[in-house]
């Protein structure tokens, strides 16, 4: 077993002077941030993880939004201390979760491990044609457990989103008054969004990008768009714009604007395939990535040897500290 935080070298990764001078991603001062949300995104961004202004999050919201299928093909997974232990192991930015797998393990690596404390979720089995995510935990509830960031998931193009844009609207203002940073799982859901080239389409990423920037998020988690031809289907002028997947995604990170981008890891992919889509998102602006089956459906060493060749990508595009 590796020490913590041995597995993946040096504590905060090196300034890159090829990347500094072509700056995609926006930079910490530019977030119009309250000292309290400022202070919290710096330890995220600069004093955890590969550092540089880069972000790692291992998340394990999945027992709630998918059940227990998930943790098969690992079963070790099950035991959300496995996660934990990866997350301080592999020395991540932050681990992202549930209240319940916050008051019952965070303890032990409170200190160690940042915690972005996810306050909505559903579970799978009911049709996302209405998607919604009801409240499971409070912003007062990240402060007493000493998160660093809460998440939200808004599904845009939900019928149900009016609820859901009231819900987040108490949700950013309780952390406005806290001065804690808002990462907004920005997903496009629903018949609608079908309709129109589906949820993993340029259109339907770009647009739930904008909603969650618009919305007051400070980060914002969002899918790599997949180019199919349901994309004519989409409205104009995406119908009609071709671009390859790292042009599409720029695009979105364009239109996030000052609001981080964070890339969802989706389904296990292959390691190639997997730092492919790392270098190419923080190429495109990126802040950093949230992947969690790709990283806890292996082995705890397995994990790790994925890990380090992460962080030695993510030194790459590391920048002067804030």
């Amino acid at each position: 077993m590796s020490e913590p935080g041995a597995a993946v070298g040096a504590r905060r990764a090196a300034p890159s002077a090829a990347a500094s001078p072509h700056r995609l991603r926006p930079s910490l001062d530019s977030l119009g941030l309250s000292v309290g949300k400022r202070a919290r995104l710096k330890r995220l961004l600069y004093e955890h993880g590969p550092g540089g202004g880069t972000m790692l999050v291992l998340p394990i919201d999945q027992g709630l939004e998918h059940g227990p299928v998930d943790f098969f093909e690992n079963p070790e997974a099950l035991d959300p201390d496995y996660q934990y232990r990866l997350a301080r192991d592999g020395n991540f930015s932050a681990i992202a979760l549930h209240i319940g797998l916050a008051e019952k393990y965070y303890a032990e690596y409170a200190g160690e491990v940042p915690l972005i404390l996810k306050l909505n979720g559903k579970t799978s089995i009911p049709s996302d044609s209405h998607a919604f995510s009801p409240l499971t935990g409070s912003v007062e509830d990240a402060v007493r457990l000493g998160a660093d960031a809460v998440g939200y998931t808004i599904y845009v193009g939900s019928p149900a989103q009016d609820r859901d844009f009231a819900q987040f609207r108490e949700v950013r203002a309780d952390a406005d008054r806290f001065g804690m940073p808002v990462v907004v799982w920005a997903y496009p859901r629903g018949e609608a969004v079908s309709q129109r080239g589906g949820k993993e389409s340029l259109y339907a990423i770009d647009y739930a990008a904008r909603v969650a920037l618009e919305l007051g998020a400070d980060v914002v988690k969002v899918n790599y768009p997949v180019p199919s031809a349901k994309d004519q289907q989409s409205p104009a002028p995406y119908n009609t714009l071709g671009l390859d997947a790292d042009k599409a995604f720029r695009k979105v990170v364009q239109s996030a604007g000052r609001a981080l981008v964070l890339v969802s890891g989706g389904e296990k992919v292959g390691d190639a395939e997997l730092l492919e889509k790392v270098r190419s998102s923080l190429k495109a602006g990126a802040t950093g990535i949230i992947f969690g089956r790709n990283l806890w459906q292996r082995s705890h060493e397995q994990a790790l040897a994925l890990t380090r060749e992460l962080h030695a990508i993510f030194r790459e595009y590391a920048e002067p500290r804030a």
